[in-house]
């Protein structure tokens, strides 16, 4: 079975499009998909294996795929990829700007060096991705530019560091939208709130209850979403139908920044999840605890 995309064959026919991040997760669901629609996708990432393994997946769908080894928080390997994919493609009509992560931590015990890597890993790398691919190609011919963000609003305890990052790619999208309206480039952002993806199972055994026990009693529609439904955000922030949008967030969190907790949150899966992505799996944290979309 194929992926099961609510959007157009052939959307994307044509088109190359940049996935950083694309050996798991976020970034492994979006590049099956937009491929699936026609774009020819590079994934980049840290780890040959997995990136190879996504691109493997996708030859084996029909879809047209390549990998490049790339850690965006390196300017010099942000450059030449970006080099690479204008000589090998002849273009770069959209980035999704997914690569980054971080760890639980509370701000009085995290440490100058582990603040600045992850802001460097959320931030900054995404911020020079964008600039070398504007620079290098969108600047001329326009484009599209997807930033994955965090449910980051009211701030992050636990998660001071990314936070901030992800605060401030979230102002870098605002910015960048206005500076480079005049070029043809959107540049929007997506915010994903729980997703049940394998990040989950990257935590420590402590955060892990928490996505078993405690997680979804406070999301209003009572589940967590599926990398289906992040990935349908962002082929609509790179489609056509989004010409008319730039400088704008996208939530996709069941409602989770919307709770105060002075109103009762009552029911269970008050919504059927999306499950386009074939070959998806549940994070092993959840198995057993009905929490797996």
């Amino acid at each position: 079975m194929p992926y099961q995309s609510i959007y157009a064959p052939g959307l994307f026919t044509g088109q190359t499009i940049i996935v950083t991040g694309g050996g798991s997760g976020f970034g492994r669901c979006a590049a099956h998909e937009l491929t699936h629609l026609g774009a020819t996708v590079v994934i980049t990432g840290r780890t040959r294996d997995k990136l190879d393994a996504v691109v493997d997946e996708i030859r084996a769908d029909g879809g047209s795929a390549s990998a490049l080894v790339c850690d965006i928080r390196d300017e010099a390997a942000v450059s030449d990829t970006v080099s690479r994919v204008i000589e090998e493609h002849g273009a770069i009509h959209g980035l999704v700007n997914n690569a980054g992560g971080q760890y639980k931590s509370p701000l009085r015990d995290i440490s100058t060096k582990g603040f600045e890597a992850v802001v460097r890993n959320n931030l900054t790398g995404g911020f020079i991705m964008m600039r070398e691919t504007v620079n290098q190609w969108m600047a001329e011919h326009g484009g599209a530019i997807v930033n994955i963000v965090a449910d980051m609003w009211h701030g992050w305890p636990g998660m001071g560091h990314s936070g901030a990052a992800r605060g401030g790619m979230w102002t870098l999208t605002e910015t960048a939208a206005c500076e480079w309206a005049e070029y043809g480039i959107r540049v929007n952002a997506l915010a994903p709130g729980g997703i049940a993806s394998s990040g989950f199972d990257t935590y420590t055994e402590q955060d892990r209850a928490y996505f078993r026990e405690q997680a979804v009693p406070v999301i209003p529609l009572r589940r967590f979403g599926t990398e289906a439904e992040i990935s349908a955000g962002i082929v609509y922030l790179l489609s056509p139908a989004a010409a008319y949008i730039t400088g704008s967030c996208l939530r996709i969190d069941g409602g989770t920044p919307n709770w105060r907790g002075g109103w009762p949150l009552c029911g269970s899966d008050n919504t059927e999840p999306f499950r386009g992505f074939h070959l998806a799996k549940p994070p092993s944290v959840l198995e057993g605890t009905g929490y797996a979309p």
